[in-house]
């Protein structure tokens, strides 16, 4: 069983991430944070996970029990402040879901999580930085061009 924790538990992208780890079987969410939610039902913020999920957001991070792996899930900027702020086991899994860490730099060791450019190296993080749904779109269709160098220097990307 993987042991999940969730960072800024309370928003959007963290509702969807709960939608998904309630319903697979290998997960156990341990806790779910939250700044301005604390003690408060999950199901109270994310009202279609009532009767799915018997769980309180949690503020202070010190008694959490260990997890396999930890989403951030905070707004852009909160996950290199929390991990700044924070002391995480080498051994836990960081997911970022935010713009944090998708630009490489030799600051952090995120990897960047496009399978279709990074596949071995995902395999082997414990850090990743999901991309974007906007950023992978347009990624996907230049890759190829990009494998054949056949792209200029500035590229526009306009997207409806």
């Amino acid at each position: 069983m993987i042991k999940v924790g969730i960072i800024g538990a309370a928003g959007y992208v963290a509702g969807e991430l709960l939608r998904i780890l309630i319903h697979h079987t290998d997960t156990e969410i341990v806790f779910a944070h939250s700044n301005s939610q604390e003690s408060k039902e999950i199901s109270e913020v994310h009202t279609d996970l009532v009767g799915d999920l018997d769980l309180k957001f949690i503020k202070d991070l010190s008694d959490h029990p260990p997890v396999d792996v930890l989403f951030l899930c905070g707004g852009h900027g909160n996950s290199k402040s929390f991990l700044e702020e924070h002391s995480i086991p080498s051994t836990t899994k960081i997911i970022d879901l935010s713009t944090d860490f998708r630009m490489k730099s030799p600051r952090h060791e995120f990897v960047y999580g496009l399978p279709e450019l990074n596949r071995e190296d995902i395999s082997k993080t414990t850090k990743l930085a999901n991309p974007g749904c906007f950023a992978t779109a347009i990624q996907l269709g230049l890759l190829p061009l990009a494998s054949d160098r056949k792209l200029g220097n500035d590229i526009h990307v306009h997207a409806i």
